[in-house]
C-alpha cells in the first residue's frame, strides 16, 4: 500500500504533486521513537486557553464564466475607488493574479502591510486575516482599510487571547515579550518585540547576548525550532496554526522515498519532527527564494499549497509536491489549505466595494489608536532590526 498521487500541471509548466494518501500500517511506529525522544522540550510550554478551531464553511465552487467576470468587475472597481489589492501568499491563485495585475502587491504579512504603507491608493483592500489587516492598519492610520471578510481569522490568533496572555505575561516579569506577527493588535501590544519567521532566529540571539529570558507566543513549533537553534531560555505558549501542524511525519518518509531527489522545504511552524527531515527550513518568502535556488529538479513543500502560485512563478520548470497532512487513513482537515484564507473569494471581493459596505464600514479594519500607540513600539523594533 503506498501514498495516493494526485497530480495537478499548471500554466507555467511545473507540476504540482499531491501527496495525501494512505500510509502503510507497519510504517507508522518508526515516528513514534522520534517524538518520544524529544519530549522533554515541552516542559516549559504553557497550554493556550484554546485548543480546537472550528473552521468556516468552503465557499462556494465558481464556474469559469462567473470567475473572469468577477475579476473584470473587481478590477474595475479597484480603480474607481482608488483602491490596491494586497493579498498574502497563501489566498487562492485567483486573488493573487488579481492583486498582481491591478497594480497590488502578493507577500507575507510584514512586507503586505509595508507595501500598503508606501502606496499611494487611498483604500487597502487586504486579502488574508484580520490580524494583517490591523498590522496594515497601524502602519497605515490615516488609510482606509478593508477586507473581503472580517471573519478570516487564525489559529494563532484565537487560541491566544489578549487577556489570557496578558495573565501569563504578569506571572513572568522578569521575562521579555517576543510575540509572532500572527496575532491580535491587542496581543502585539503587550509585547516589547513583534517578528516575523524570517528574522525570529536572529531577533533572539541577539536578545540572549544581552542576557534576556524570553516569554514566547504564540507558535509552539516556531518557539522550540527557535530554541533549538539559539538555546535560548524559552517559556512557550502552547498554540500552533492548524495546516502546519497537520504534517506528518511518517507520510513524509514516505513520500520521500517515493521521491528520492527531491528536496524537503519546510515552515517553522511545522512540528519538529517534520523540521528534522527538511533540507531547507525557512518563512514564506525565504522558501520562494529556495525553490528557484536549489538545484533540486523535485521540491516536498509543507507549508499551505497556496504558496505554490508564487513558487511556480519562481521555479516553473519544477515539479512542486504537496507535504502529506493525511495519516492512516488518507482523513486531513486543513489539507495544507487554511480554511480562513480560504473565505477570500472574488465574491465577497467584489461585494466589498458595494456603497452599504463601505457607507457603514461593514468590512473595515478598526484599531483605537491608543492601541495602535502601544503596539507600534514593539512593530517599529521588528522593522528597524538589522540582523
Amino acid at each position: 500500500m503506498a501514498v495516493g498521487l494526485c497530480l495537478y500541471f499548471t500554466n507555467s509548466g511545473s507540476r504540482i504533486v499531491n501527496s495525501n494518501g494512505i500510509i502503510p500500517k507497519s510504517k507508522i511506529s518508526l515516528a513514534s521513537n522520534t517524538v518520544m525522544q524529544k519530549a522533554q522540550l515541552v516542559t516549559n510550554t504553557i497550554k493556550s486557553p484554546a485548543n480546537e478551531f472550528p473552521f468556516p464553511v468552503s465557499p462556494k465552487i465558481l464556474g469559469e464564466e462567473e470567475k473572469m467576470a468577477l475579476i473584470e468587475s473587481c478590477t474595475k472597481k479597484l480603480k474607481e475607488n482608488n483602491a490596491v489589492l494586497i493579498a498574502h501568499y497563501y489566498t487562492d491563485p485567483e486573488i493573487q493574479s488579481l492583486a498582481e495585475a491591478t497594480g497590488g502587491f502578493v507577500g507575507d504579512s510584514l512586507e503586505m502591510a509595508k507595501f500598503g504603507a508606501n502606496h499611494s491608493s487611498d483604500t487597502l483592500v487586504i486579502a488574508g486575516v484580520k490580524f494583517m489587516g490591523e498590522t496594515s492598519k497601524m502602519l497605515s492610520p490615516h488609510k482606509k482599510v478593508i477586507m473581503p471578510t472580517l471573519e478570516a481569522t487564525c489559529s494563532l490568533d484565537i487560541g491566544c487571547p489578549a487577556k489570557e496572555f496578558g495573565e501569563f505575561i504578569a506571572k513572568h516579569p522578569d521575562r521579555t515579550v517576543v510575540v509572532y506577527a500572527n496575532t491580535s493588535a491587542a496581543v502585539k501590544a503587550q509585547a516589547d518585540w513583534v517578528i516575523t519567521s524570517s528574522i525570529a532566529v536572529d531577533v533572539i540571539k541577539h536578545l540572549m547576548a544581552k542576557g534576556e529570558k524570553i516569554l514566547w507566543a504564540p507558535d509552539k513549533h516556531l518557539g522550540r525550532y527557535i530554541q533549538k537553534e539559539t538555546g535560548a531560555d524559552m517559556l512557550l505558549w502552547d498554540g500552533y496554526c492548524v495546516v502546519h501542524d497537520e504534517f506528518k511525519h511518517q507520510a513524509l518518509v514516505t513520500t520521500k522515498a517515493l521521491f528520492p531527489d527531491a528536496a524537503i522545504l519546510v515552515h517553522p511552524e511545522s512540528p519538529e519532527n517534520i523540521i528534522q527531515l527538511a533540507d531547507h527550513v525557512g518563512s514564506t518568502s525565504q522558501l520562494i527564494k529556495a525553490a528557484k535556488d536549489l538545484p533540486h529538479q523535485q521540491l516536498i513543500v509543507a507549508t499551505d499549497k497556496g504558496i505554490f502560485h508564487k513558487m511556480q512563478q519562481a521555479a516553473p520548470d519544477k515539479e512542486l509536491i504537496i507535504a502529506p497532512t493525511a495519516g492512516e487513513g488518507a482523513t486531513c482537515k486543513s489539507c495544507a489549505q487554511c480554511p480562513w484564507m480560504k473565505m477570500n473569494q472574488l465574491t465577497n471581493m467584489e461585494q466589498v466595494f458595494e456603497s452599504e459596505h463601505l457607507e457603514r464600514g461593514n468590512n473595515e479594519i478598526f484599531v483605537e489608536k491608543s492601541l495602535i500607540e502601544k503596539a507600534m513600539r514593539p512593530l517599529a523594533r521588528m522593522i528597524a532590526f538589522k540582523g
